[in-house]
């Protein structure tokens, strides 16, 4: 038998994996991306088009790295189909509501009885129990219940609707990853697959875990602009620049503080103390007026690679050209669209050196990515 060649063999640390996904939209095909990124055989179950219609997802990053197949779930021949698949698989993914897919005959006990080893894993955004499991709703909704929209935004105006990170992607995507793979590991010691519940509302409260801590030891406030991270404090937080662009600080700890003021030119003797919350808003209407004084690449010339804590804030049209950026190879081309690329990095994987890169590449080609041309 001949040996494939290292740029079609299987790379990455989770080669040897396979997982179904089907198809859903959000927390679901993120944790498939991430599985497929890192080199697990993930199958997409997708839902057959209806005729006449097209389903156009070349440009989605969140479905890049796997093949597809389209079956039509409510026909009875597609349920054994997936079943028959489910047969050889590590795990599972599912984002229905509950029931749904016991319904369709694809549920856990479905699947499991011909693979009694399979991981079933399943995202909702209210669980699986309490009286909202049945009721429709959106990242919004999720953090709202965790208590993290409560704390986002400015103080004399509503929360705002922050991008779908918290609840979709960390609080739901990244979290079933985590269970899905704490689940294969346990299965090949015990030998028995089991369901992993992931609800995003539970990931959105464990994302708060740091914040929940503050609030116990009294350094927490619940209102909005009045804490250390939410925007409160004049050393963690957006300015506008004088083109009318932002740049972010985070000069949190006193020697980056003081390195900020230094390099701002600004005396600490003339203004209230660093942790004086009542001095707070001086500091930052001062800061406003220094920051406005220079253009955004301006200060990024001052401050940027400096312990002042400091970055541009960045469109999603110029983050992928930032130098630091293209150094890492953080983003990627896919048929044309610029996207994430893979991550994290491991230390026999993707790097910076010559033979390191030529092997991130063979990785990134087997996903039918290419790099950057500008890398």
């Amino acid at each position: 038998m001949t040996e494939p060649s290292p740029d079609t063999r299987p790379q990455g640390p989770l080669a040897g994996l396979r997982l179904i996904e089907i198809a859903g939209k959000g927390p679901a095909p993120f944790c498939a991306m991430m599985f497929a990124d890192m080199g697990a055989e993930v199958l997409r179950i997708d839902r057959k088009v209806p005729e006449g219609r097209r389903y156009d997802h070349y440009a989605d990053p969140l479905l890049r790295g796997r093949r597809s197949v389209a079956l039509d779930l409510k026909h009875p021949d597609g349920a054994e189909t997936v079943r028959r698949l489910a047969g050889s698989a590590d795990a599972m993914i599912e984002g229905f509501r509950p029931g749904v897919a016991e319904r369709l005959g694809i549920g856990p006990e479905d699947c499991m009885a011909g693979n009694p080893r399979l991981v079933y894993g399943r995202v909702t955004g209210w669980g699986r129990e309490g009286p909202l499991r049945d009721a429709a709703g959106h990242d919004l909704n999720y953090i709202a219940l965790s208590g993290a929209l409560h704390a986002i935004g400015q103080a004399d105006a509503p929360p705002p609707a922050p991008l779908a990170l918290i609840g979709d992607f960390g609080g739901g995507g990244m979290y079933l990853a985590f269970g899905l793979l704490a689940a294969i590991f346990e299965a090949r010691q015990s030998g028995r697959g089991q369901v992993v519940d992931t609800a995003m509302t539970d990931g959105a409260a464990s994302l708060l875990a740091f914040t929940y801590g503050l609030r116990a030891g009294g350094w927490w406030r619940d209102e909005r602009e009045a804490n250390m991270l939410d925007g409160g404090a004049h050393f963690y937080g957006c300015y506008q620049t004088g083109d009318d662009k932002y740049i972010s600080i985070g000069a949190i700890e006193p020697e980056f503080h003081a390195e900020l003021l230094r390099l701002l030119d600004i005396d600490p003797a003339e203004m209230p103390k660093r942790m004086d919350r009542s001095g707070w808003s001086q500091w930052k209407a001062r800061l406003a007026e220094v920051f406005r004084q220079k253009t955004r690449d301006e200060w990024c010339a001052l401050l940027e690679g400096t312990d002042a804590c400091f970055a541009p804030v960045l469109t999603m049209g110029e983050a992928p050209d930032h130098p630091q950026n293209r150094a890492r190879g953080t983003f990627v081309d896919i048929d044309g669209v610029t996207q994430p690329a893979p991550a994290p990095r491991f230390g026999r994987g993707p790097g910076t050196t010559t033979a390191a890169r030529r092997a991130h590449d063979a990785g990134l080609a087997r996903l039918g990515i290419r790099r950057r041309q500008d890398q």
